[in-house]
């Protein structure tokens, strides 16, 4: 099936994640990445920040990215303004799909996911605040089998994206 897939990363903090994100997304086709709040962003047309501290971010996404932020359509958006945007991709007919592990959390293995999905993922030690996850439509998480609790956020949204593009 060919999937509308918009990645949403909120507060990730690292320029390396948010790089290997990016390299994620351009390997599973996504139509777009938004990178929210403290998220570092690449370079921007209409970019307000200064100059060097775009240039900052843009090198150390590049460092992971390797030319990925070049082939996406990416935007930004303060976390004041993600409810709104969110709103919009629903009102195109996207299911909201927060990664996360909550006790209502779907098995990723057991989702199936629709034709338009936005993946929501958050910051690499707090995830998804309780507002951000009342956003969601639907909860999905990857079960855990060894000691740890958890994936890095770029490693979780790869696989998750991997199945959401294709399975079935």
């Amino acid at each position: 099936m060919n999937r509308q897939i918009v990645l949403i990363a909120v507060d990730v903090r690292s320029a390396h994640n948010v790089g290997s994100l990016l390299r994620t997304a351009d390997a599973m086709a996504i139509k777009e990445v938004w990178l929210v709040g403290i998220s570092p962003y690449p370079k921007l047309e209409n970019d307000s920040r200064l100059p060097h501290v775009a240039t900052r971010a843009t090198n150390e996404i590049h460092k992971t990215a390797l030319g990925a932020e070049k082939t996406l359509t990416l935007k930004h958006f303060e976390t004041s303004e993600l409810e709104t945007a969110v709103s919009q991709l629903k009102k195109n007919n996207y299911l909201v799909v927060a990664l996360e592990q909550t006790t209502s959390a779907k098995n990723l293995k057991q989702f199936k996911a629709p034709a338009k999905l936005a993946l929501m993922v958050g910051n690499e030690v707090e995830g998804l605040n309780e507002k951000l996850l009342n956003m969601a439509d639907e909860t999905v998480m990857i079960p855990m089998l060894g000691a740890k609790e958890s994936l890095n956020v770029a490693v979780a949204a790869g696989m998750a994206l991997y199945k959401i593009r294709f399975g079935e």
